[in-house]
């Protein structure tokens, strides 16, 4: 990654350089160094090939998708991050090893990359379906987090005496380990099948509850013994009545995948129409099976 980087960094450099007019980066006794040298280094290491690479690609995704709409919705994204972190909102994003402009940058990247997927690739009935078989709604519960098997069990006894949500809140106060949720009864935020925060367990015990139901026998986990009563639990229902969100998920597990990501970047760049003009890296897209056009320039590593 530090390569990578570095990579990147450097050749910003040699475009910040060019910007100026002078082909000379330093001098020194005996000598000098120039933009084309330092150019010739540079994209000859497999980090500085990537980042041209990544460089034609932006550029492509940028012409085909990029719009004010599109803009309005990088500036509100970033906004709600901006005012959610507040005066911290910097530090925050320096212990990321990013800045604003490159936060931001971020952000467009993945908006560009999502509308080129979906105007690249639609989702099927057959898509809906193979989600819909897994997919459960957002539900909200409330837990309580023990050490031993035996102290879930006796949490469960008072529960099996009173299944009221004021008990539930002080056997939470009482018996949790779970310092962030007890003092709020063991309330979590609400969550679906696609969260990736609870552990799939927690998961899968929690889904089989209707509203006001509790887990019956502890659940365990490598947090250790979970209580799980459900506050709210809409029901699966209908497919049709979840299209949105069943296709909304769908296209985001389609924007982790490499795979099915690097098909919609070969139609980007083959709608790009790219030319290279220098010889040397006349393949640079080829991992994405895409010949682009050789210029008659010469190559400027001499």
């Amino acid at each position: 990654m530090k390569k990578w980087l570095l990579a990147a960094a450097s050749l910003l450099m040699v475009v910040t350089l060019a910007g100026c007019g002078s082909n000379t980066i330093a001098t020194l006794k005996g000598g000098k160094v120039t933009q084309d040298e330092f150019y010739k280094e540079i994209k000859e290491t497999s980090a500085g090939k990537q980042q041209v690479q990544q460089m034609i690609l932006q550029k492509a995704l940028q012409e085909q998708y990029g719009s004010k709409s599109l803009t309005k919705k990088i500036d509100k994204t970033y906004n709600t991050y901006k005012k959610q972190y507040g005066s911290s909102f910097t530090s925050v994003l320096a212990q990321s090893g990013l800045t604003t402009s490159s936060f931001k940058n971020q952000i467009t990247t993945q908006m560009l990359a999502n509308a080129a997927l979906k105007a690249n690739k639609k989702v099927t009935n057959a898509d809906l379906k193979k989600q819909w078989k897994t997919y459960e709604p957002k539900v909200e519960v409330q837990h309580i987090l023990v050490e031993k098997k035996d102290t879930a069990e006796t949490v469960i006894s008072e529960l099996k005496k009173d299944n009221s949500t004021k008990n539930f809140t002080a056997l939470a106060k009482k018996y949790s380990t779970d310092t962030g949720t007890k003092k709020d009864g063991g309330k979590l935020p609400v969550f679906d099948s696609t969260d990736t925060s609870l552990d799939s367990t927690f998961k899968t015990a929690a889904f089989k509850l209707k509203t006001n139901e509790y887990t019956t026998t502890p659940v365990k986990t490598s947090y250790g013994y979970h209580v799980i009563r459900m506050i709210k639990n809409p029901g699966k229902g209908k497919m049709a009545d979840h299209k949105k969100t069943l296709t909304d998920q769908v296209y985001a597990k389609w924007a982790n995948d490499q795979t099915v990501m690097a098909k919609v970047y070969t139609k980007v760049l083959k709608k790009a129409d790219v030319t290279i003009k220098d010889k040397d890296l006349s393949d640079i897209l080829s991992s994405y099976g895409v010949n682009a056009k050789k210029s008659s320039a010469k190559s400027s590593s001499k």
